[in-house]
């Protein structure tokens, strides 16, 4: 039986360079209604729902990074150390991920391009 203990933080696991911090830093800086994304809004009731932001960065990461598939992306926010500290360990499931893209078809990608643009 293995018993590994280590204690450590996310941020000394993430390089300053790493294209993450960059996609934090530029989904925070822009505004999302100006860009024409359907923002969520604030439900009565059931479950919240998650911040329009934590899906564009999933995305953002999935477009730079050849992930398309909704499940992978949710498999990625899983066992991902660059997702995990990106989205600050939440991990939306396939289907949240995937109605997003669907309330954003035209949004994603041309916000993706502008980022990658930025990022040369």
């Amino acid at each position: 039986m293995r018993q590994q203990l280590q204690i450590s933080s996310l941020e000394d696991k993430i390089a300053s360079d790493n294209l993450v911090r960059f996609i934090e830093a530029f989904v925070e800086h822009i505004s999302l209604e100006t860009h024409g994304f359907t923002v969520q809004t604030i439900k009565s009731e059931g479950r919240p729902s998650f911040d329009t932001k934590l899906f564009l960065k999933i995305y953002l990461y999935g477009y730079l990074n050849g992930l398309r598939s909704s499940r992978k992306l949710e498999k990625e926010c899983i066992h991902n150390i660059e997702l995990q500290w990106l989205l600050e360990a939440i991990c939306p499931n396939y289907h949240s991920i995937s109605d997003f893209r669907k309330q954003n078809p035209a949004v994603i990608p041309r916000t993706a391009r502008t980022g990658a643009k930025r990022k040369s």
